[in-house]
């Protein structure tokens, strides 16, 4: 740590966790550890037992609607 407080993390670290400048973390304290783990959105779809389940808040939407809908989401907290 240098007198300002910055860290840096070892190349392996951020190639392995796919860490890039302007990455948010999340940074967690609980007695002498402390926790860094990247902020990452979570996708609404995911593959369960090879088929694409929505595990969205949104379900009186077509599929189609639902997609359009969670992009336009994502889009709106990236341009935060």
């Amino acid at each position: 740590m240098d007198k300002a407080g910055r860290l840096v993390l070892p190349k392996a670290v951020r190639e392995r966790l796919r860490l890039a400048p302007g990455d948010r973390l999340i940074l967690e304290t609980e007695d002498e550890r402390i926790t860094l783990r990247p902020d990452r959105v979570q996708a609404p779809l995911k593959k369960k037992q090879g088929v694409w389940v929505y595990h969205g808040t949104r379900t009186d939407l077509s599929l189609p609607e639902l997609i359009a809908y969670e992009r336009e989401k994502r889009l709106r907290e990236i341009a935060k």
